[in-house]
């Protein structure tokens, strides 16, 4: 059994810095201290001094493109890019091809991860607007959750029959998440704008056409269908002020059943950068106005919003630059996404530990996901060990993602990620990735 010592370290778990030790024996945490002598001299002790250990990030909501869209990612290459960005579990979307919306498929998503996933991996299970069979036999305890399209979609995934949504709601046990945007609403205003330009139509005009109000009403009719039936309720990637409005802080997380997430870019961008990023941040739902990106923020930092996440969805860089009619949506961000958090802390919008409970914490909570999102004795050892001032820029040649670009290229970031840790073994240590295949399938205490 392997057994490694992390020596003066900062600890960053559960709201408090602690600077001390950290063992592992194995897969686990045995000891947290703040002090831990090395008993044996087998133990191989890793000096953390001057850096921040962190619980390793899970992300939950990622497209990695396998099966079917390989030529943008693979499980493999987009989950060697999340480690080295310190995302050490991810949740990864039904959307495929074949879509994974029967028992079958998603059993060859498992098998395909089992063999060439570097971080820890579950699935969500696809809802159409007939497969409600195939949901009722998803196992609660091994599967994430139930992922529907309320509005973009791909193949037959849009779940727009009322009477369905609301059987689905009503009868699985399932965590139901949810994509919010009213495709009524916004195939009317993609109608006005077509007329005007054609297939180029201004990228600037992309929020305007996924509006505001497409977003809110596809939202508060999800909630109050979740209301209705009691089901639990997770709300995707929020892009508008006016929809945080729609969620509570009054009670503790564990307790909720309707949370939301907010995703790095409505963090980060704002309608203003389609200036000179033009469709490499177009996005479903849209990024929207610095108003809204403000109001985001607010609604995290009080806990209206539970979780931060990336909506990882890589498309070729050929794809994105093409006319707005043909450029699809979605980027890269499994790399980049702490970094670009930790940013925000050096700007004081946001604190380190506020982070961690963010991406770390909250996943595991709201998921009910065991024994991982925290620095625990008994607890998975996912660490990710951070230097805060060792500044780096985002540059082709040190960019992992199998399509080559990030929306973050050029940017220089002041922290950096340089070790990290899945189950108890040293899997990215300064750039380069170790042969161990650690991961394993994440589980579910339900």
């Amino acid at each position: 059994m392997k057994t490694i010592l992390i020596k003066n370290a900062h600890i960053v778990n559960e709201g408090t810095i602690l600077k001390g030790d950290i063992l592992i024996e194995g897969d686990y945490i045995k000891e947290i201290n703040d002090s831990i002598s090395a008993k044996s001299a087998n133990v191989i002790v890793f000096d953390a001094e001057g850096k921040y250990v962190l619980p390793g990030v899970i992300d939950d909501q990622v497209h990695f493109r396998e099966p079917g869209l390989t030529n943008k990612a693979t499980i493999e290459t987009e989950s060697k890019a999340a480690i080295a960005g310190g995302i050490t579990s991810f949740i990864e979307m039904p959307n495929t091809n074949p879509q994974t919306t029967t028992i079958e498929e998603l059993e060859k998503k498992f098998e395909i991860a089992s063999k060439t996933s570097s971080a820890n991996y579950s699935f969500m299970f696809g809802g159409t607007n007939d497969n409600l069979d195939e949901i009722l036999k998803v196992d609660p305890k091994k599967v994430a959750a139930l992922k529907l399209f309320l509005g973009s979609s791909t193949g037959n995934m849009l779940v727009d029959d009322p009477k369905v949504l609301e059987t689905i709601f009503s009868k699985t046990n399932l965590l139901i998440a949810v994509h919010c945007e009213d495709e009524a609403t916004i195939k009317a205003n993609f109608e006005i704008y077509k007329e005007k330009f054609g297939d180029d139509i201004p990228i600037k005009y992309h929020p305007e056409i996924r509006s505001e109000e497409a977003c809110y009403l596809s939202s508060s009719k999800a909630i109050a269908l979740a209301k209705k039936t009691g089901a639990r309720l997770h709300v995707f990637h929020l892009s508008t002020g006016k929809e945080t409005d729609l969620f509570s802080n009054k009670i503790p997380l564990k307790e909720k059943k309707i949370t939301a997430e907010v995703c790095i870019h409505h963090l980060w961008f704002t309608d203003k950068d389609y200036d000179t990023k033009g469709t490499l941040i177009k996005w479903n739902p849209a990024v929207k106005t610095k108003n809204d990106r403000e109001q985001l923020w607010e609604a995290l930092l009080d806990d209206r919003i539970d979780v931060i996440a990336t909506d990882h969805a890589p498309h070729t860089i050929e794809e994105k630059k093409n006319v707005y009619t043909k450029a699809p949506s979605g980027g890269p961000l499994v790399q980049h996404a702490l970094p670009a958090m930790l940013e925000m802390y050096h700007k004081e919008k946001i604190s380190i530990e506020k982070v961690v409970e963010k991406m770390c914490h909250n996943p595991a909570i709201l998921f009910q996901i065991e024994k991982r999102g925290f620095i625990k004795e008994g607890y998975f050892a996912d660490l990710v060990v951070v230097d805060l001032n060792n500044p780096w820029t985002v540059k082709k040649e040190n960019i992992l993602y199998k399509c080559g670009w990030s929306p973050f290229e050029g940017t220089t970031f002041k922290s950096r990620i340089t070790q990290t840790f899945i189950n108890g073994s040293l899997v990215y240590n300064n750039s380069k990735f170790s042969d161990v295949k650690a991961a394993k399938r994440l589980t579910f205490n339900r």
